[in-house]
């Protein structure tokens, strides 16, 4: 499989063969729910999918092997953890929570994602000239510190073409990036119920 088929089967299917693996070892030492750990999402707060259920991996130290493309090389590893879903079709997820040291080193790191989301269908375009991709800004949410969705859509020649939205949210310290993927279009986006999954998941960060 060429790098451009690889890279857009792994952003549209939440790389769903390693996703299995996860389920069982993970990528790192997996965690027990503690006192000021931050909560994550479990399968049933993700968007619905009409013929398969959802399944996750454990909640993992450090990032994810496969890092969403929208926002590769923009989080640490340290502070992290990490959670893949996927279902029995092509369709997958990952939730990446970040705890930094300060209130504004999480507004930062949190402005950083939601730029590289932005121009995450320019830059893709720029590395695949073949290509095409655009984006939609689905607008922000009264979640917490606040919260933003997106989507982005990438199409190469030859390759089924992958839909995907981005949540990005801030509580505290603590920052998420939610991504859901599949093959698909802009229509195809379940876009009310992920702009729930991501209100839920900036909710979860919080832990007294």
């Amino acid at each position: 499989m060429s790098m451009v088929k690889h890279a857009l089967r792994t952003a549209a299917a939440g790389a769903v063969a390693a996703a299995a693996v996860l389920g069982v070892a993970g990528t790192g030492p997996a965690l027990a729910a503690a006192p000021g750990t931050p909560g994550h999402l479990v399968p049933r707060e993700l968007p619905p999918h009409p013929r398969s259920d959802w399944y996750a991996g454990d909640v993992t130290e450090g990032l994810p092997e496969n890092v969403p493309f929208c926002v590769a090389r923009t989080f640490p590893s340290a502070g992290s953890t990490h959670r893949t879903f996927w279902t029995e079709y092509d369709t997958g997820a990952s939730q990446i929570v970040v705890r930094t040291g300060t209130v504004d080193a999480a507004r930062t790191l949190a402005a950083a994602a939601e730029k590289k989301i932005r121009n995450c269908a320019a830059n893709w375009q720029r590395d695949y000239p073949e290509g095409t991709a655009s984006w939609r800004d689905y607008g922000a949410l009264p979640a917490e510190d606040g919260a933003h969705v997106y989507g982005v859509h990438t199409s190469y020649p030859d390759s089924e073409p992958g839909i995907h939205l981005y949540g990005v949210g801030r509580d505290g310290r603590t920052v998420t990036v939610v991504q859901w993927g599949e093959m698909g279009g802009f229509d195809q986006a379940p876009v009310a119920d992920f702009q729930r999954t991501t209100t839920t998941a900036v909710v979860k960060l919080y832990h007294p």
